[in-house]
């Protein structure tokens, strides 16, 4: 019998989980919650380069693409399925490859993660190529369906990560990301510190891999879907904070550009940069005059081929002034 993962090695201070008051059992467990977030702190020098690599992909036209099974599968796909609304990244360009398919992001389909051949079929089907980075999620670091997924992308040309709490896993990955979570209070179950840990992982490496493509502007989202009233609303707020405008006029001039961030800002800039007047809240607007024209000055460098929707952003006043309104 091989030697188990740590991850399924008891915990020294699980054997009387059942004796405790549930004010007690909660406060043990969520000491599980903290050694998650130091786990994570360790492994940022690992993740700053991964981030890094996948940027670079994602700008030369690859993708992002995760393999998991079960939790770390689930929240591969978590992860995929929260990047287009936030950083208005096409849903191809950031995916997730589950094992057992779209059936298991509903409910468990335990035995599908020992099925090397579904992983290997699953990156075939994704065509995956050089241009991309598959990033492996396994608490374990030796599942079959992501061990078989990373090995398959390997033979394409990808490159390939795995992020893992199993120090000692050696799957066939071009880096590792280590996740030292441990063993679980509840031995075997990962979707407790494990799967806190990768959740708290995956959500920095697309964070930073967006934010270095030009998303995100003074802490605000300048990418972003707005398919809801919510995000309209926000989309208006960042325009004010980042042109110097008032909710009016930032609304109207969203709108002009199809809702666009980027390009209300950009637009903004060119304004004051040309003289043609401004629009805003007075003293803030003359105040923030240079910073602004500087603002769209960098979002237009930024967005020029390095953010994957640059293209759609930059062309999106445009088209409102040909009478094509184009939303977000």
């Amino acid at each position: 019998m091989r030697r188990l993962p740590v991850t399924e090695a008891p915990h020294p201070r699980g054997s009387d989980l059942e004796r405790l008051s549930a004010g007690r059992l909660l406060s043990r467990l969520h000491a599980g919650d903290r050694e998650a977030v130091r786990a994570v702190g360790r492994a940022l020098p690992s993740l700053a380069g991964l981030s890094a690599e996948v940027a670079d992909a994602l700008r030369a036209g690859g993708r992002l693409i995760y393999a998991g099974a079960g939790t770390s599968g689930r929240l591969g796909a978590l992860d995929a399925a929260e990047c287009p609304p936030t950083f208005g990244v096409a849903p191809s360009r950031v995916l997730a490859l589950v094992a057992g398919g779209a059936r298991a992001l509903r409910r468990a389909i335990e035995g599908a993660e020992d099925d090397a051949a579904a992983g290997r079929v699953a990156v075939a089907r994704a065509r995956v190529g050089a241009r991309d980075v598959v990033v492996g999620v396994s608490a374990s670091g030796r599942t079959p369906f992501v061990a078989a997924a990373l090995a398959e992308a390997r033979r394409r040309g990808a490159r390939t990560a795995l992020v893992t709490s199993n120090p000692a896993a050696r799957a066939a990955a071009d880096r590792r990301v280590v996740l030292p979570t441990g063993p679980e209070l509840v031995a075997g179950s990962t979707r407790m510190k494990a799967g806190t840990a990768a959740k708290m992982a995956l959500g920095l490496l697309s964070t930073a891999v967006f934010v270095q493509l030009g998303a995100v502007r003074e802490g605000r989202m300048v990418a972003l879907g707005t398919t809801s009233a919510k995000l309209r609303d926000r989309a208006v707020r960042n325009v004010m904070a980042l042109a110097g405008l008032g909710a009016r006029p930032a609304r109207a001039l969203l709108d002009a550009c199809g809702w666009s961030v980027r390009e209300a800002v950009e637009r903004a800039g060119e304004t004051r940069a040309t003289g043609r007047g401004t629009t805003g809240r007075g003293a803030r607007t003359t105040g923030r005059g240079n910073r602004g024209t500087g603002s769209g000055t960098r979002a237009r460098a930024a967005g020029s081929g390095s953010g994957p929707e640059s293209a759609e952003g930059r062309s999106g006043c445009r088209r409102r002034n040909g009478r094509s309104h184009r939303r977000s």
